[in-house]
């Protein structure tokens, strides 16, 4: 068959947009604010070996690990048409337990094996555990919350109910739980609705050519941008505030060797695997890392499995960046995907500094709040993170107030939040001067304060509050963050991770990082 390079642009984009069009639906159909609102999900659809065609402009740390999961399902389960599989084990290529993905085959006409596969992966807010919002200072992983290993959770287009009720059976929100799942399932049915109406319009032959091509296209593109960075190893060391659990710093390092087209990126000499939840599985290190490579692509190219192709990723089994069953990992997944980021790119700054900008705020600020509501008497649990500044980069300053890197979520309205739970939002606003100086400073942070109005479990799982954010060619580190807790007029310096209980009217401030400077000078 013919290439013609202005069908391959139609494919390219049609792709995408299916990826897209999930997304939309479950936004829209989601019951919780942390979809509806945030947008904390990620969609992307796969060829009949589990390798992405094309994903949504969604969550980067979802979608890069993603695929392990996708292959985790089709290895599992044997999936008829109709199907679909369900699972968060972050051991079979999930993320965090609150992280829920669905699979589904798609089959075309009478296949005996599925064509493709679509899949999408949506933050819970709560999935049991120790802790509401199940993020908890934990020391494993059953302490986090229900372990869903891949289980079909519909056959042949029947919800199971037994499945889908022993995951209801083991949460705080029963009821927002299912009304999410459904609108997943609901996200999978129309990307497999839109991949047969493509075949039935183009043609199955031309449909699975230009999704291989869509993938070698990215990883010609990928292997250009790779063979355009010296020759050599470069190499990074930075660190998170603690595991939650101890004032020990928790190490990440990197050497990144270039040879051709080709990149090693190597984790060895990173901090052992914490007691506490800041464990990373070696699918959050694989998604940071193609993450970072992707970020150095100038050319608008899908980001899809021909990334992979190009970068080798080496994490010693039993460290910090590569943890083994059943370590903690909830914090991993938020905070320590957010360091291995800032490595990376810190040690590509090494190969080609003009393009790679300062550090980014370099956390989440995950902040998780459950109770009773007293105006329903209903259980409540909400997660959300709040964004920050952004790194100055070479041109232009950092943005300011955003999410960066590994989270690509929206803020939660102060309307929303005050009309789902018992929770005021006392200020919200950008946290002034708290960007790195430089010829082009770094964004600022957020100031972020709530008044409960009930007696409520808060979890914050944050970082960048004892290292701050690194500038670049000789900019200034953006400003630490801060966590207070305000109860009677007294004001008290929390940890960047903790767990406690409020009372009614006590406040909680966030204040996050702001992004570091680049170059020397003012701009």
């Amino acid at each position: 068959m013919k290439f013609d390079p202005v069908e391959f642009e139609v494919f390219k984009n049609l792709f995408v947009s299916i990826a897209e069009e999930m997304g939309v639906t479950l936004c829209r159909t989601a019951f919780s604010p942390n979809i509806k609102e945030r947008l904390d999900y990620s969609c992307a659809i796969y060829d009949r070996n589990g390798d992405t065609i094309a994903q949504g402009d969604h969550m980067p740390v979802h979608l890069g690990a993603m695929p392990l999961s996708v292959r985790a399902a089709i290895q599992k389960c044997a999936m008829a048409p109709g199907d679909v599989v369900a699972l968060n084990d972050p051991f079979e290529g999930g993320t965090h337990l609150p992280d829920i993905t669905l699979v589904a085959p798609v089959y075309l006409a009478r296949d005996r094996k599925p064509a493709f596969y679509v899949a999408n992966r949506a933050h819970h807010s709560d999935v049991g555990g120790m802790s509401p919002g199940s993020m908890p200072l934990a020391t494993e992983l059953f302490q986090e919350g229900l372990i869903i290993p891949p289980v079909a959770l519909v056959r042949r287009h029947q919800v199971v109910a037994d499945v889908l009720q022993l995951i209801l059976s083991n949460v705080r929100t029963p009821d927002e739980r299912e009304g999410d799942l459904t609108a997943q399932i609901a996200a999978n049915r129309v990307a497999e609705l839109r991949l047969r109406e493509v075949v039935t319009k183009y043609g199955r032959r031309k449909v699975e050519r230009y999704a291989t091509d869509v993938q070698d296209y990215t990883e010609r593109i990928v292997r250009k941008t790779v063979a355009e960075l010296p020759d050599g190893e470069y190499c990074y060391e930075d660190a998170l505030d603690d595991d939650g659990l101890s004032d020990r710093l928790v190490w990440i390092r990197v050497a990144i060797r270039i040879d051709g087209e080709r990149a090693e990126v190597d984790f060895t000499g990173s901090d052992p695997e914490t007691k506490g939840s800041v464990n990373a599985n070696y699918a959050i290190s694989l998604s940071a890392t193609l993450y970072a490579f992707r970020c150095l692509v100038s050319d608008d190219v899908p980001y899809n499995a021909g990334v992979g192709r190009v970068v080798r990723v080496i994490a010693p089994e039993g460290s910090i960046v590569s943890a083994r069953r059943p370590a903690a990992v909830a914090g991993g997944n938020v905070e320590t995907s957010q360091r291995i980021t800032d490595v990376v790119l810190g040690a590509l700054a090494r190969a080609v500094p003009g393009r790679v900008p300062a550090a980014s705020q370099g956390t989440m600020n995950n902040v998780t709040l459950g109770g009773t509501d007293p105006r329903s008497g209903r259980r409540f649990a909400y997660y959300e993170t709040i964004g920050g500044g952004m790194g100055g980069r070479n041109g232009a300053a950092g943005l300011s107030g955003v999410h960066t890197h590994m989270s690509n979520t929206r803020n939660t309205p102060v309307e929303a939040i005050e009309h789902y739970l018992p929770v005021r939002i006392l200020q919200y606003r950008l946290r002034n001067g708290s960007g790195g100086g430089g010829r082009y400073a770094g964004g600022d942070g957020i100031i972020r304060e709530y008044e409960v109005q009930c007696d409520t479990d808060v979890t914050i799982l944050s970082d960048r509050r004892r290292k701050p954010p690194y500038g670049a060619c000789d900019g200034q580190e953006g400003a630490p963050g801060r966590n207070v807790l305000i109860r009677s007029g007294r004001e008290e310096a929390l940890p960047s991770k903790v767990q406690l209980h409020l009372r009614a009217h006590d406040r909680l401030r966030i204040e996050t990082p702001g992004g570091g400077g680049y170059g020397q000078g003012e701009g």
